[in-house]
């Protein structure tokens, strides 16, 4: 792993990246790249690469109340090899330096390994909902 590379979201190549992680992962919550655009103004937006190959991504929310949001994504085909772990990891430095009280991440709950993988680092379901107007369910999960 030692050629994973994490970087942040700085041109329209990383945006394109960035969307292209985010809307496979999470396709019920696809984005343009105008949206990709506005949330990198207000959320911190890396990716992540093995060599040049792209490999995930992730964002990191500001403080709200206190509690930054982590959401670390991984392609399948690159799944149960640490990447999600260094994106993670990554995403957990910055929310300290934000000065995290706690910690949330949101998985979309037909993402079964997003969940375990939330539940393996100590996360807790704290919350269910679907979105106005649309039928997927989301999960809240936080860790102190």
């Amino acid at each position: 792993m030692t050629d994973l590379r994490i970087e942040p979201v700085e041109d329209e190549t990383g945006l394109r990246d960035w969307r292209h992680v985010h809307n496979l992962i999470v396709p019920p919550a696809a984005m343009s790249l105008d949206e990709v655009r506005e949330r990198s103004g207000r959320n911190r937006l890396e990716n992540a690469y093995l060599g040049d190959v792209l490999v995930g991504c992730s964002t990191v929310r500001p403080p709200e109340d206190g509690v930054v949001t982590v959401i670390a994504r991984v392609l399948p085909e690159f799944r149960r090899r640490g990447y999600g772990d260094a994106l993670y990891e990554n995403g957990l430095t910055r929310a300290r330096a934000l000065g995290a009280g706690a910690i949330e991440t949101v998985v979309l709950a037909a993402n079964s390994d997003g969940v375990r993988f939330a539940e393996a680092r100590g996360f807790v379901e704290t919350e269910r909902y679907v979105l106005d107007g649309e039928s997927d369910l989301w999960i809240t999960l936080r860790r102190a």
